[in-house]
């Protein structure tokens, strides 16, 4: 009896662990009229582009961001261990539709095992470029400055960073439709 319940502590405790982790971050983005970041100039008045990078993707092949140059492209730092980012696919998953041919999303997975990150597209039917960000070398996180999760990139055709998103805000899709509108 001692040791179930022991590993029930242990389970809620981790379980509070994960969920306050995911949404630290969101709190603050909710507390804050002014989550979506406008970072298309840097303090130099030039154009801030979204660093280049080059990861895995689910199929086993090597994927380069800037292959996706000509296209609005929207980048989703996630994991399935995250609440928020799993309430937000739904939506996520319309505005692709919405805008298919025109944007693309590469979804990012941070934190989980492959086999949990593969399972997790499958189960929540993802249609769109995902990748795997491995721990340790090659983690990208430190260059997009990833503070919470989930946090969303649009990025211009030629590559400019426009509009940074933390959290699941949706503020996030109002700022998508007003670049897709400009960039028709």
């Amino acid at each position: 009896m001692k040791k179930q319940m022991t590993s029930t502590v242990i389970m809620l405790f981790m379980a509070t662990v994960t969920m306050a982790t995911c949404t630290v971050n969101r709190n603050k983005v909710a507390n804050n009229k002014h989550a979506v970041e406008t970072t298309a100039v840097s303090n130099d008045g030039q154009k801030t582009m979204a660093p280049d990078f080059s990861l895995t993707d689910i199929n086993g092949k090597t994927f380069t961001l800037s292959s996706l140059r000509g296209k609005v492209v929207v980048i989703d730092f996630w994991g399935s261990w995250c609440g928020w980012c799993i309430k937000g696919m739904p939506e996520m998953k319309k505005y692709y539709e919405k805008y298919k041919g025109k944007m693309e999303i590469v979804g990012v997975d941070c934190g989980d095992t492959d086999e949990k990150w593969k399972a997790a597209v499958k189960e929540l039917e993802l249609p769109w470029i995902h990748v795997y960000n491995p721990k340790g070398m090659g983690d990208i996180t430190g260059i997009y400055e990833i503070q919470g999760f989930p946090t969303k990139f649009i990025v211009g055709k030629d590559g400019e960073l426009l509009k940074t998103v933390i959290g699941e805000d949706p503020a996030f899709y109002t700022a998508l439709d007003e670049i897709m509108q400009k960039e028709q």
